[in-house]
């Protein structure tokens, strides 16, 4: 079995459409997010800096259009049997790739969802990460830094979430405290925190108002934050909303994949850590990820050999 990892915010190059830009199947993904953006996102990735393709908004746009631009591509060579899951906003692109929504209403609520939580987060906000710290001691430090964990991954890797100078403060006290990594990410907001609470209601409200359809067939649709199967879009609309102020169990989800007998994992991107941990994680399974590929003919083939 295949499984599709969709990626979430991360650092945005101005390569990261290279491989599908000019690829027709792509092009109705490429017009969703032009309406959403008001500019073509090929174009917007080669014009604007790095700090404005990290702005939230604009981010998680263009982390979900690479995704389902790269889908659109292969969407017609995935076996019988495909699992997909998301990271973070990842996950909106799962929903769409799972069948559940369009492409273009994908774009849209992504749109709705990055803008309900600019206005619950106001400035100021920041993720982070802390890697190779016992849970014990790294407890104690987001106590002492009024800081929380966003997202659990394999192998005490953690992104932490809070105020941009309590995250700060944090990596420098966790690599005094034996901590074999920190550093910050480069989202600006403080995702998957109880800083976020307040948007949870308006986004649920808007998943719900959505047009959606039954999971497609042959399509498992894994939740992202921890793993569970979903069957139906109409009962997991509240998990979708509130994980952006919920923290994520990514290790759960990489387990789930392992209990579904996954032999294959593919990481749509943008980049490619997702492939690295499921990598590390699962070392029985072939992982890739499809900014490894030069060419979209040999990502094809890739998804359509055993």
């Amino acid at each position: 079995m295949l499984a599709l990892l969709c990626g979430g915010q991360g650092t945005l190059s101005d390569k990261i459409f290279d491989l599908v830009a000019e690829q027709p199947a792509a092009e109705p993904v490429f017009a969703a997010a032009t309406t959403c953006l008001g500019e073509d996102p090929r174009q917007l990735v080669r014009t604007q800096s790095v700090d404005e393709l990290s702005a939230n908004r604009v981010s998680q746009i263009l982390t979900v259009t690479s995704v389902l631009a790269i889908h659109a591509c292969i969407a017609d060579l995935l076996p019988e049997q495909t699992a997909v899951t998301g990271y973070s906003v990842g996950e909106m692109a799962a929903w769409s790739i799972a069948g559940i929504w369009t492409a273009d209403e994908a774009l849209r609520l992504t749109d709705v969802r990055a803008r309900q939580m600019d206005r619950a987060a106001g400035p100021g906000g920041r993720l982070g990460y802390v890697r190779g710290l016992d849970r014990v001691t790294l407890e104690r430090l987001l106590e002492n830094h009024r800081c929380e964990i966003a997202i659990k991954n394999p192998e005490l890797l953690f992104v932490i979430g809070g105020a941009e100078r309590d995250v700060i403060e944090l990596c420098r006290d966790a690599t005094r405290q034996g901590a074999a990594r920190t550093g910050l990410l480069a989202v600006k907001i403080a995702s998957h925190t109880s800083h976020l609470a307040q948007a949870c209601a308006p986004l649920q409200q808007a998943l719900d108002r959505s047009r959606r359809a039954p999971v497609a067939s042959g399509l498992i649709l894994l939740s992202g934050g921890d793993g569970e199967r979903i069957f139906s879009a109409g009962s997991a609309t509240v998990k979708l909303a509130d994980q952006v102020a919920c923290p994520i169990d990514w290790e759960a989800t990489l387990e789930a994949l392992a209990e579904l007998g996954v032999t294959r994992v593919l990481d749509l991107g943008p980049g490619h850590a997702l492939a690295e941990m499921a990598r590390a994680f699962l070392p029985s399974i072939r992982c890739y990820a499809t900014d490894g590929f030069h060419t979209v003919d040999g990502l094809r083939s890739w998804v359509a050999s055993n």
